[in-house]
């Protein structure tokens, strides 16, 4: 390993839509050692319908669509945050949720753009982001090896693809991880592979992926794990991620001198680095979180497969005989009080079909609601 990995904390929707707050979490994020500093381009409409209900969060369940219209912000706020990360010498990245928001970014002339893992899916999405030809960082939570192999087949037109493996559950089991998926990945898949992690220690899930050879660690970060952002409760705050980034650039270091002195050297160094972290931590605990690194999806988020992640839903209510358009049908998150329907993947598919059934607002479309019987 030649490169310390990547370090991206996610703000997200920290700031609140608070101009003031997001330049101090940049600035926050630079001090802590951060490359990255990541927000969420947020359009509710492009998320899920307001049919959803309650959701449950680390902060207890709140309507998520009333939660995300009210941070909704202008283009022209994503333009001052690109401007002071440039002042702070940070990298900006952001994360679209549809094709709209996606737009935004690419009128804004970002250079990058990061796909969450509940979007990995999305194919309309994929589609578009692939189009500008810029580096994607696609999430891998909620998802399976042929979900990944799907995205890649779509977004291989970008200029380069990472993928980050995740954990998609807030907070995120430790044990759940999985890190030896990390080479696994990487050499099924050929391209880089880093962690998002959204487990609570600082230290552990980032300092083993490291160890397994990431290439870029994404984690979140807060003013205060009190705030009522919607991911206060698990993020870092700044003096943790501090805390976080020194450990991860250490091991980095450490790797890279071994190289000098050949594979041998290597893997002493990284038997070392193993047996600190197994006295720090305990060694079953961290054997646990390195896992046996065979894809699968993790305990914590099998009940959200097919919920948390994309299908075709009706905008609205809808009789027999209805023509499929874009303005009837979206591509959201299901969440759990509503029913799923097909896979963004048949999108071009139905658009221009006539229901043979009807459909109420915020239901999934399915194979019943189109084909004739």
């Amino acid at each position: 390993m030649s490169t310390a990995p990547r370090i991206i904390a996610e703000i997200g929707t920290s700031h609140g839509g608070d101009p003031a707050c997001a330049r101090q979490l940049i600035s926050a994020a630079k001090r802590a050692g951060a490359d990255t500093a990541k927000f969420q381009l947020v359009r509710a409409d492009e998320i899920l319908h307001a049919a959803t209900g309650s959701v449950d969060l680390p902060g207890g369940a709140i309507s998520l669509y009333e939660r995300f219209r009210d941070i909704e912000r202008p283009e022209s706020f994503y333009r001052d945050l690109i401007a002071h990360c440039r002042a702070e010498e940070i990298r900006f990245l952001c994360t679209p949720f549809g094709v709209h928001s996606a737009r935004a970014l690419a009128h804004m002339g970002v250079t990058e753009i990061k796909i969450a893992s509940p979007e990995l899916n999305h194919t309309p999405l994929l589609r578009e982001v692939a189009s500008y030809r810029i580096p994607l960082l696609l999430s891998t939570g909620v998802s399976t090896l042929g979900d990944i192999a799907e995205a890649l087949r779509i977004t291989h037109h970008a200029t380069s693809v990472q993928l980050l493996h995740c954990i998609t559950a807030y907070p995120a089991p430790e044990e759940e991880y999985n890190l030896r998926l990390i080479p696994a990945l990487r050499d099924l898949t050929g391209v880089p592979v880093g962690v998002s992690d959204h487990s609570l220690d600082p230290i552990l899930v980032p300092a083993l992926a490291t160890l397994m050879g990431a290439s870029a660690i994404e984690k979140h970060i807060t003013l205060s794990q009190n705030g009522d952002g919607l991911d206060d409760a698990i993020a870092l705050e700044p003096d943790d991620f501090a805390l976080m980034s020194a450990q991860v650039n250490a091991i980095a270091e450490q790797l890279h001198r071994a190289t000098a002195d050949g594979p041998m050297a290597v893997r002493s160094t990284e038997l070392a680095i193993e047996t600190d972290l197994r006295d720090r931590y305990g060694a079953a605990r961290v054997a646990r979180v390195l896992g046996s690194g065979v894809k699968d999806l993790a305990p914590s988020e099998l009940r959200n497969y097919g919920y948390s992640n994309r299908s075709i839903h009706a905008v609205r209510d809808l009789r027999a005989g209805t023509v499929l358009d874009h303005e009837n049908l979206a591509v959201l998150r299901t969440e759990r009080n509503l029913t799923p329907g097909m896979h963004p993947r048949y999108w071009d598919t139905v658009l221009g079909s006539r229901l043979s059934h009807d459909i109420a607002a915020g239901d999934g479309l399915t194979w019943h609601h189109v084909l004739q019987h």
